[in-house]
Parts: structure tokens; sequence; C-alpha cells
């Protein structure tokens, strides 16, 4: 059974930071793509970014628009965590954020919410103006 849990979400105001956990349990996710997406009270599910292995020990990483500058994504393979560190919070960033995990190897939608095979339950943000 593979289990993804978020963890790190809560208050801040605006300009704050906040830095958001996924550890990942029942499988290893070296070879995994990893992103987290968010789910904004009243829209769709979006993208917010990935993480992709390309390499013996490369990975590359792309962002919403939205985050670029101001979010950062990252893994701990040791620990099976991906990590998203976000900085400059605005309100527009208050939402419930999803860790995901994918399988996909090749030919990836990693920004698609449909590509992803594994989901964590989601932790609260909430970004005060």
């Amino acid at each position: 059974q593979v289990q993804l849990v978020e963890s790190g979400g809560g208050f801040v105001q605006a300009g704050g930071s906040l830095s958001l956990s996924c550890a990942a349990s029942g499988r290893t996710f070296s070879t995994a793509g990893m992103g987290w997406f968010r789910r904004a009270p009243g829209k769709e599910r979006e993208f917010v970014a990935y993480i992709m292995r390309s390499g013996d020990s490369t990975y590359y990483a792309d962002y919403a628009d939205s985050v670029k500058g101001r979010f950062a994504i990252s893994r701990d393979n040791n620990k099976n965590t991906v990590n998203l560190q976000m900085n400059s919070l605005k309100p527009e960033d208050t939402a419930v954020y999803y860790c995901a995990a994918t399988l996909c190897r090749a030919y990836c939608r990693l920004s698609s919410s449909g590509q992803y095979d594994y989901w964590g339950q989601g932790t609260q943000v909430t970004v005060s103006s």
C-alpha cells in the first residue's frame, strides 16, 4: 500500500513563508515523479510544481507561472520525502495543497493531475492579507 502524507501547512500573513513536506511510504520514490497541486475554495485543483528524475542522479523541476520565483520543490530520496518551500506568499495561494506521485517514466504530462497514481490527503495553507 502506497501512502503519501503531507505536513507543514498552516496560517501565515502575506509575504511570509511556509514549508510543506510529503513523506512517502510503501515504495521507493527515487525514480518516481513527484508533484504538488492545490485546490482553492470554489476552484478546480491546479498544478503547482513537479520534480522528475532525468538521469542517474539528476532531476529537473518545473512550476506553474503563478508560483515561479517564489516556490521551490526539492526531494530527499534517502528519506523518501519531497518538499515545497513557499516564499512571498499571497492571499491567492490559500488552498489545500496535495502531494502526488507518478510511476510514469517517459512522455509524462507532469503538470496534469491525471498523470499521477498516488495522492496525499492534503494540507491546508491559509494566507491572510
